[in-house]
């Protein structure tokens, strides 16, 4: 719970990375003081899926998985099944709210040409429309290992877009919910905050794809556009999470377990 408003992680598929070969220039010693963040394998877990946000008569989707599909291994195809044991099918979702347009975000949003969740408003920020849906509408994007992932934003959401909305400025958005920019993985890559009296979440999205970029603002990132502004939009997150209180979601975390950012011992920490 964020004060009255319900979070919840739905789970699309998982799987598990060589940390070395995830984040590019990383090392076992680099790796060995993050410990904490693999697994009894020394493995790097991975999640797909999105996050559930239930606040007054709205069922909010942040982002819609990946889909029936395979992405560098990872199966996705459990957001559904998962969303049926929170309480919800896809007919009660009342609004997609996009973090970005990648193939891993937007993969429940239509299934075989018809909108998934039918009663649902779409939305994402007017510079990712751009980016996606006009600029680059024609350029597939291809992972290796995909295996029936959408190859294109546009002709995968063409089934809603009488449904879907545009917002060009931070704030808020729906209630309990606002948006912030957070450009360089996407150009209109957007954060979500989730407010409720005193207490208050953030949604990253993927300008963060592991808990070890929040703590380290050196480390490399992973599928960013334009590398050099996503390190300073994760950096300024970072600064601005830091001992905050604020619960920290992202669209990768392990099994959607949100966290918080701490200091201790001269160094940041990532607690769930």
């Amino acid at each position: 719970m964020v004060g009255d408003i319900r979070l919840d992680g739905v789970v699309d598929g998982e799987g598990r990375f060589q940390p070395t070969k995830t984040f590019r220039g990383s090392t076992p010693e680099m790796w060995e003081q993050h410990r904490d963040l693999l697994d009894a394998d020394g493995m790097l877990p991975f999640t797909m899926g999105a996050f559930l946000v239930r606040t007054g008569d709205r069922a909010v989707l942040v982002d819609s998985g990946l889909g029936d599909a395979t992405v560098m291994g990872i199966a996705g195809g459990r957001m559904l099944e998962n969303l049926a044991k929170l309480g919800l099918g896809a007919g009660d979702i009342t609004d997609v709210l996009y973090t970005h347009l990648h193939t891993d975000h937007i993969g429940w949003s239509t299934v075989d040409g018809s909108p998934t969740f039918p009663n649902a408003t779409h939305r994402c920020h007017a510079n990712e429309w751009q980016h996606f849906m006009v600029d680059t509408k024609d350029v597939d994007e291809v992972y290796a290992g995909s295996v029936n992932a959408p190859r294109n934003a546009f002709h995968h959401l063409n089934a809603v877009l009488e449904r879907f909305e545009t917002f060009d400025s931070d704030g808020p958005l729906l209630p309990g919910i606002d948006v912030q920019a957070a450009p360089g993985h996407t150009p209109g890559s957007t954060v979500v905050i989730i407010s409720s009296g005193t207490e208050r979440a953030m949604l990253l999205g993927d300008a963060v794809h592991c808990p070890v970029q929040l703590l380290d603002a050196e480390w490399a990132a992973l599928f960013d556009l334009d590398p050099v502004l996503a390190r300073r939009t994760r950096n300024a997150l970072a600064a601005e999470l830091e001992n905050s209180g604020t619960t920290v979601g992202f669209s990768h975390v392990p099994h959607l377990t949100p966290g918080r950012v701490i200091s201790a011992e001269g160094r940041r920490r990532w607690v769930l």
